[in-house]
């Protein structure tokens, strides 16, 4: 069943309890207990910030976090439920927020404050468990099977949203299931201010007959490949031929297939202590000599480095690149970036003119190695936006998340760049490093 609760009122199935909201089911002999996930959504999170801090000034009013209010331009961040009732949507400019809505009130995004909100709602979740898993500045996961001495996943829900809304005046919504993938759509189903349990026998109910980019974690361009197919919503995914989908779109078309069916084994994964630096290097099987065999190597590095960093949550300000020739001679070299970054094809970039400013086209490289510095927490960095980056970036973001998590289930080499397959040839000796 599926089980809805907000500050507007309650409302629920046939059934007679909430299900996972009843008890804790602990694991018995030979049987592991079964998992319960939370999902916390911050409804609106910036501009809610803005209202809990003056309140007077913009609670329940149309108001828009943009790149830059005073001189009216920029992308819209985010906008209260207000602006949005009124036709306001992340990623608009200024001008067509305002053309939507005149009376839109502008707000110059403020990092600082939205980090200290951020840190205090991840610091009530966590609590309630040690496994809060962080993955932007507003949203996180928590596995609170093991939790069952602060009542029933429904108790912590509540308790949490409560705290949350008395503590810091902010509304959230949160999602309770059985994995990841349930727990995020089961926040998302309703907004603001509501609690929503989602099982997997309700997915054939509630999600069956929704269009396929519902699912979370398929975009609008695979459901535009899917129709083709003529496979129009989850239900008709989860009925499809699993040769066909792996013939179409390889191990993503398993994966959708699992998730159509409301299968997740992804694990919360809570942020550990941060490392210096993140590293690796590869000695080559035979010395390179030309920018062109440099450049895939460099893009290996850059792929690996990165994924490891976003493991970990964290973003880069710096990209480092050791180069040793025949003779063992080692240099190292660094270029800091303009904004930090986690994307594989920034760091490729920033190596890429490092070789290009460093060493000499004919001369032999033996080993290469990048290294990522000045590492920041993703969800506490502040990242300038303009229109274009902003829309490059979310795609980006999007792509990255689907693949590693891919490879998260079917292994490092599920999926790569076609620039990886010659840079990827047996008989090189890799090694990680990380402060």
């Amino acid at each position: 069943m599926c089980y809805h609760e907000s500050r507007r009122g309650i409302s629920a199935g046939t059934e007679g309890g909430t299900g996972l909201g009843e008890t804790f089911v602990g694991g018995t002999e030979g049987r592991p207990a079964r998992r319960v996930i939370l999902h916390i959504d911050m409804n609106a999170f910036y501009a809610s910030v803005h209202a809990a801090v003056e309140p007077d000034k913009y609670r329940g009013k149309p108001v828009a976090v943009a790149g830059d209010a005073e001189k009216r331009r920029g992308v819209v961040v985010t906008s209260s439920y207000e602006a949005r009732a009124r036709g306001v949507r992340t990623g608009m400019t200024v001008r067509e927020a305002l053309k939507a809505c005149p009376d839109l009130i502008l707000i110059r995004p403020d990092f600082k404050l939205y980090k200290a909100y951020s840190r205090a709602f991840l610091h009530i979740a966590s609590d309630y468990t040690p496994l809060v898993e962080a993955v932007s500045i507003d949203e996180c996961y928590l596995d609170i099977t093991g939790s069952g001495q602060f009542g029933t996943p429904l108790d912590i829900a509540r308790e949490i949203q409560r705290r949350i809304r008395d503590e810091l005046s902010l509304p959230c919504s949160i999602g309770i299931a059985p994995n990841k993938l349930l727990a995020k759509m089961a926040s998302d189903m309703r907004k603001p201010n509501a609690i929503t349990i989602l099982r997997r026998r309700d997915v054939p109910r509630l999600l069956w007959d929704k269009p396929c980019d519902n699912l979370h974690g398929l975009g609008p361009k695979t459901a535009e490949k899917l129709r083709r197919l003529n496979i129009r919503t989850i239900g008709e995914l989860a009925a499809a031929d699993e040769r066909l989908l792996a013939a179409r779109f390889g191990v993503y078309g398993l994966w959708m297939k699992r998730a159509a069916h409301g299968m997740d084994d992804s694990p919360v994964q809570p942020q550990r202590e941060a490392a210096k630096s993140v590293g690796h290097s590869t000695t080559l099987p035979r010395d390179l000599s030309t920018s062109r065999e440099w450049r895939r190597v460099l893009l290996q590095l850059a792929d690996q480095t990165t994924r490891r960093l976003r493991r970990q949550g964290m973003l880069c300000r710096t990209v480092q690149v050791a180069i040793r020739d025949p003779s063992m001679r080692t240099i190292t070299r660094a270029e800091t970036l303009e904004e930090p970054t986690d994307a594989a094809v920034d760091v490729y970039r920033a190596a890429c003119r490092i070789m290009d400013r460093h060493w000499t086209e004919g001369k032999p490289v033996r080993l290469l190695g990048v290294t990522l510095q000045s590492l920041s927490p993703r969800n506490e960095t502040p990242v300038q936006l303009d229109l274009f980056r902003y829309r490059d970036m979310f795609r980006q973001r999007k792509l990255a998340e689907v693949v590693d998590r891919l490879r998260d289930k079917y292994g490092e080499n599920a999926l790569f760049s076609a620039g990886l397959l010659e840079a990827n040839r047996p008989g090189a000796g890799d090694d990680d490093d990380g402060e």
